[in-house]
């Protein structure tokens, strides 16, 4: 029987809720990890059931695959979850910190995207996996980019000092826009979709079209919400304004052809900045910020539930799993060095900034907007492989990395606070 859209998302949304108890009455892990967790668990376990019963596993994936986790992503959750997570960053603090944010979120994604994919094709030849050199470039590409989803979910909950927070989170905001516009518009991708690369000066007015327009876009539809937002003063209908704004301004960015990312951003940042202050009563305030912040919470569990429960589908096999366990040192190692060269070269500069190179390497997560690049890749030799690598090393991100930030961000604070 052919289920409707609204059954299946029943199914999905009742899943992430019972893996949610399940999780918060005996395995107590953070919400977001334990959901993601119990998820993978089931994925498995059907997994093995469908061997036995190959209409259980038919049926599963039948029911995934209803929802398009890509579009699910980029064409539903993305737009409330940068908007409301850009809402709490405050624009006095990246100000601060633009010069490395700047240089993080750019130069940093381009070298570990050269480093990751000069790291993933070695392997693969070490092991004799046929993938091409451009592919292990798209892997890095796809990977590099810390998610600002991931990122701001962890950074909640752990004690880093605030410049550490907003260079983080600020990076993460950033690279996420820059890193998504790179996937779609630098020469790798048509090289890899089409044998032919596109001419450097189409792409590079494409790269400056998507990051231009999608501030341009997200400066006007966050000044006409200011306006609507100060014009006003009731709570319901302001709640209504912002979530059109993160609605109807991320559709229109896409349909100008801009970073419709970069544009819900730019959108938060201006209502949690001068909409706050100028803008609004504190009554509205109140209300307004803790539905923002509800709301963030609920799309955060059903995405890490989501990333769970798509292993489904995944296509794993066994020579595939060498290769992925390896691309985790791989992005880790890229990271460090990503992170170390343009903070070193701020130094050199006489910008000061906390040795915290090893907390950047560890906190910077990756999560479902590398998932949904990835299954947004068309066919080739060694599709697999890539889809596989960056289930691997966003599961280890979400399941290792954000379990034990905490810990290692408690023991850097005991460093600094120790006398030499």
């Amino acid at each position: 029987m052919q289920m409707s859209f609204f059954q299946v998302a029943g199914i999905i949304v009742t899943l992430v809720a019972v893996f949610g108890y399940l999780n918060h009455r005996w395995i107590r892990l953070p919400d977001a990890i334990g959901i993601t967790a119990i998820g993978l668990v089931a994925s498995l376990g059907i997994a093995f059931i469908g061997k036995m019963i190959p209409e259980v596993l038919q049926w599963a994936e039948r029911t995934v695959t209803t929802i398009d986790f890509s579009q699910t992503v980029f064409h539903g959750m993305l737009g409330f979850l940068l908007f409301a997570g850009s809402l709490h960053i405050n624009l006095a603090d990246i100000a601060k910190e633009k010069w490395v944010i700047g240089l993080l979120a750019t130069a940093g994604v381009l070298l570990s995207t050269l480093l990751v994919g000069v790291g993933l094709y070695l392997a693969c030849r070490a092991l004799g996996v046929q993938l091409s050199f451009i592919y292990c470039l798209l892997f890095g590409a796809l990977i590099s980019p810390t998610d600002p989803i991931a990122v701001l979910a962890v950074l909640r909950k752990v004690g880093v000092p605030k410049s550490l927070e907003t260079r983080i989170a600020g990076e993460s905001l950033f690279n996420d826009g820059t890193g998504v516009v790179a996937f779609l518009t630098i020469p790798i991708l048509g090289i890899a979709g089409s044998g032919q690369a596109e001419p450097v000066g189409t792409t590079a007015w494409l790269l400056a079209r998507e990051v231009i327009g999608g501030i341009v876009v997200g400066l006007s539809v966050g000044f006409a919400g200011f306006v609507m937002l100060k014009g006003v003063d009731s709570y319901p209908l302001e709640i209504m304004i912002t979530l059109s704004m993160a609605t109807g301004g991320y559709a229109l960015a896409e349909a100008l052809h801009t970073s419709a990312p970069i544009a819900a951003v730019v959108m938060g940042l201006l209502v949690g900045n001068q909409g706050r202050r100028l803008a609004m009563s504190e009554s509205t305030r109140q209300h307004l910020f803790s539905f923002w912040e509800l709301l963030d919470e609920l799309l955060n569990l059903l995405l890490f539930g989501l990333i769970g429960i798509e292993i489904v589908v995944v296509s794993i096999s066994v020579g595939h799993l060498l290769i992925a366990v390896l691309a985790i040192p791989i992005v880790l190692a890229a990271r460090l060095l990503s992170v170390a060269v343009p903070l070193t070269l701020m130094q050199g500069l006489g910008r000061r900034h906390d040795n915290a190179i090893g907390i950047m390497t560890w906190g910077g997560l990756r999560g479902g907007i590398s998932v949904a690049l990835a299954l947004t890749l068309p066919p080739f030799t060694g599709r697999d492989v890539v889809i596989t690598a960056t289930y691997a090393v966003v599961l280890f991100s979400i399941l290792v990395q954000a379990l034990t930030i905490g810990p290692v961000v408690a023991a850097w604070n005991a460093r600094r606070k120790t006398p030499a």
